[in-house]
């Protein structure tokens, strides 16, 4: 299958007096006779006519379109023109009038804004010297170092503290040990981070540093102690609220924080009485750009809600009432006033109001009983579990202790690979059949307490209840074994799920679907979902929460990572593009595609997409789909055994560390924490590396139910969550590399992520934020779409972004928190872009966070 950008362009040698007709002179008609122009060389006709839609009558695509941008920019004799500019103004004459007032021999401006009003962009800092090799090489070996003196030391304490436990004279006695050494130990975990960011840091100022030097070795190390804290799971909890405020924090009382993203530089963080911030939150207070760690202050004040998905640049601000919605962000610099809300990417005024549910009556006096509640319930019941049980269960179960009682078999013996082979086995295959059991069935008990539409207070029994039946049922371990296959669907019933009559495609949805509750999640028949979709059925205020049904509507498709809320305007036969703002307020669409933040309509779809509709009907369909069900359930039999051998090989090394502890002791254990670090990593690179064959991956255009998609599919199945503890060090850099990531030198890395690793590029001294990703493929309405993604040295993705496939970024550039790069685009060399879709960032006067008031607690 020839490449998609291959066939996209080509050059005609016909001169540009045959493509056009010959019109009056005048700047406007000057513009459309260029415009015209290099349309026809890239879509390879002899001449555009200048009325003629981009899509509807000249068969553009984005990809196409994005190309003609591309080469656009790079005529200074012509204005900017971004895809934003060409979705609203579909035809050269149309496109070239909206583009007449602005300043062309500058090549700026555009009739529509590529950034809010208020969204400055900030200077350029200054330029950085990269890092030289020993500076860098240092910093991962003293990282390694700090991780192999924080495993040792944890090692001793649990040697020491087993060892007392069980001298322990009879269950009871077991029992208080367990509880008092569980304690002391989760106590000293959760009070360690908040101990290590004093002595190392003290407070956190604004600043800049550059990366891989001492500063940043202190950085990285209380980034990693306080992501590693047993308080992140105490999400949703006012417990959390105390722990932000121990680290320095300023957050007034009744604040709710529902997102697992830890801040970390907390000095730097104000969040104002009865705020509400949702899960899947960005508010670091730093941030990464060109080699250099830059930290800020994040300011909200009283009564502010932050939507879900939403990224806060440092230096940002919320005013007293004011609203941020879902799939939006605030640029550095950008201030919200008191009582506005917000939206979109970057951020700008709207009317919708994002919360939606009344206040209950949720005093102190309840948040404080719902933390003591917790607390005794985790040292009562879950530290005496955790600590006391597998002993119990390796010393009381006799068909355990005789296999696994030190001296019971040798490091050579087959006895002892046999212990590992059965206990893996029925561990690993029971949790997989028993997990799958209570999945179905505890949740749905637990749902007959929660009421659809009725408000309830928060931190009660309801609240604790619905947060269960959130953590339930999305584990990911089902997800991703079922996902982007036809038995995802029957899983999803199985938790819940309204599906309708399903139109059955093999790919219905990906591995990444998550909700709230799945009872009240309704997906109309024939939609498709690509990946990393979230149904947002539940609703919060400071006080309060309440579940409602949210609807999609059939024959949709929904691209990737997406939030959908509730009451979403969204009907049939719809295409959401890659992180769209789903609409709250307006009509309701039907019949048309959403693009960006805020949305605006696109075309539905093109005669590109529609090339493998034979393949989605009649017999062609029904061999097809067996054909693929048939491969997928190797798949998925294939990734369970890769999975187990695994968990088996980890067995097998502590079945070692029982036999070897008597002469080791804690350095047994030790040992084992460092082995699982080495390899999990090797052994998924390994195991991703056979998949492919040990060979790399190639663009392509094809219909899902050709057999490469099946096998492309398969490689979204290899575990890669490990990586995510490499994160800031030089380590993950040589990760990406055996994944097969074409990567420079001295990479900054601080959590990116990459789909297709072997159609990836990464320059030298490149710097990755958290939450950004890198996907060179894309799935619509049955089609699949691969190609290869550059991005150039020094450049920059802010947090959070999303940059597609076909992508090339220029040396240097950057690419601002919250974009989505779309496929084809070319960034220029030192570019600054940003927003959904990204187009050129530019200077513009506003308010900002340094110049609006704001109250603060």
């Amino acid at each position: 299958m020839p490449n998609e950008s291959a066939v996209a362009t080509c050059s005609t040698g016909v001169s540009p007096a045959e493509r056009t007709p010959p019109a009056e002179s005048s700047p406007s008609r000057d513009v459309e006779r260029e415009f015209a122009e290099i349309l026809a060389g890239v879509i390879c006709v002899d001449r555009v006519p200048f009325d003629s839609d981009f899509f509807a009558d000249l068969g553009g695509n984005s990809l196409v379109m994005a190309q003609f941008c591309a080469r656009v920019r790079k005529r200074a004799d012509l204005p900017s023109v971004s895809m934003k500019d060409v979705y609203r103004h579909p035809t050269v004459r149309s496109l070239a009038t909206a583009l007449a007032d602005t300043d062309v021999t500058a090549g700026i401006g555009s009739a529509a804004p590529h950034v809010a009003a208020s969204s400055p962009a900030p200077p350029p800092s200054e330029a950085v010297s990269p890092a030289g090799a020993l500076q860098y090489t240092l910093c991962g070996a003293l990282q390694f170092l700090l991780f192999l003196a924080y495993s040792f030391t944890a090692a001793l304490i649990a040697a020491r503290g087993y060892e007392w436990v069980s001298a322990g004279s009879d269950l009871a006695d077991l029992y208080l040990r367990s509880v008092a050494f569980g304690g002391a130990a989760l106590i000293g975990m959760c009070a360690f981070p908040i101990a290590a960011k004093w002595i190392l840091v003290g407070r956190w100022t604004a600043r800049e540093f550059p990366v891989w030097g001492l500063t940043y070795l202190r950085f990285w190390t209380v980034k990693v102690l306080l992501h590693a804290n047993p308080m992140v799971f105490f999400v949703g909890n006012p417990l959390y609220v105390l722990y932000l405020r121990a680290l320095g924090a300023r957050i007034g009382k009744d604040v709710t924080i529902l997102s697992r993203s830890v801040p970390v530089c907390t000095d730097l963080l104000t969040i104002g009485a009865g705020t509400v911030i949702r899960k899947e939150s960005f508010f670091l207070c730093y941030r990464a750009h060109a080699g250099r760690i830059q930290t800020g202050r994040v300011t909200l004040g009283r009564d502010v809600f932050i939507g879900e998905k939403t990224v806060l640049d440092i230096d940002t601000a919320l005013g007293d009432g004011a609203q941020l919605g879902h799939t939006s962000s605030l640029h550095r610099g950008q201030a919200v006033p008191d009582g506005q809300r917000w939206h979109g990417s970057p951020a700008q005024r709207t009317e919708v109001d994002y919360v939606r549910v009344p206040p209950a009556r949720c005093g102190a006096l309840r948040r404080a009983g719902f933390a003591l509640a917790t607390v005794g319930q985790l040292f009562l019941l879950g530290v005496p579990l955790a600590v006391g049980g597998p002993y119990v269960l390796l010393t009381e179960v006799p068909a355990l202790s005789d296999r696994l009682g030190p001296g019971a078999a040798g490091l050579v013996s087959p006895e002892l690979y046999l212990d590992a082979l059965i206990v893996s086995s029925v561990l690993f295959f029971g949790f997989v059949v028993v997990g799958a059991a209570l999945l179905f069935a505890v949740p749905r008990l637990m749902n007959l307490v929660i009421e659809p539409d009725r408000v309830y207070p928060l931190y009660g029994f309801h609240y604790s209840t619905h947060r269960a039946i959130t953590r339930i049922t999305n584990v990911k371990f089902f997800k991703w074994l079922l996902g982007d296959s036809s038995y995802i669907v029957h899983y999803l019933r199985g938790l819940g799920y309204d599906l309708s009559r399903v139109e059955q495609t093999g790919s219905n949805f990906g591995t990444e679907v998550q909700h709230e509750t799945p009872y009240l999640c309704s997906v109309g028949s024939g939609t498709m979902v690509a990946d990393g979709l979230s149904i947002v059925n539940a609703e919060f205020s400071s006080t309060s929460f309440r579940v409602s049904r949210t609807s999609i509507g059939p024959h949709n498709f929904l691209g990737n990572n997406i939030a959908y809320p509730a009451g979403g305007r969204t009907g049939d036969n719809c295409l959401l593009a890659t992180k769209v703002m789903i609409p709250l307020d307006g009509e309701v669409r039907e019949g048309v595609g959403l693009l960006g933040s805020p949305c605006f309509e696109i075309p539905r779809s093109v005669e590109r997409d529609s090339r493998f509709d034979h393949l989605r009907t009649g017999d062609a369909l029904r061999r097809s789909l067996a054909a693929k069900n048939r491969y997928n359930i190797r798949s998925m039999v294939l990734f369970l055994l890769l999975r187990w051998l695994y968990f088996f090989v980890l067995t097998v090394i502590a079945f070692a560390d029982v036999e070897v502890y008597d002469s080791f002791g804690h350095v047994s254990i030790a040992a084992f924490l460092v082995f699982s670090l080495v390899f999990t990593p090797l052994y998924y690179a390994l195991v991703e590396r056979a998949v492919v064959a040990f060979r790399g991956l190639q663009p392509r255009l094809c219909s899902i139910y050709e057999p490469y998609f099946w096998w492309h599919e398969r490689l979204w199945k290899v575990p890669d969550e490990h990586l995510q503890i490499f994160n800031g060090t030089p380590f993950k850099t040589v990760l990406w590399r055996l994944l097969g990531v074409r990567i420079g030198s001295r990479v900054f890395d601080d959590g990116c992520y990459i789909t297709e690793r072997q159609l990836t590029t990464i320059g030298n001294g490149c710097t990755l934020n958290v939450g950004s990703k890198v996907q060179c493929h894309s799935q619509e309405d049955g089609t699949f779409k691969s190609d290869r993604s550059t991005i150039g040295e020094g450049a920059t993705l802010g947090i959070g972004t999303h940059v597609h496939y076909g992508v090339t970024m220029g040396d240097g550039s950057v690419l601002a928190p919250d974009s989505f790069l779309m496929k084809g685009e070319e960034v220029p060399r030192h570019a600054r872009w940003g927003g959904n879709p990204a187009t050129e960032m530019r200077d513009t006067p506003g308010p900002t966070a340094a110049t609006t008031a704001v109250q603060l607690p």
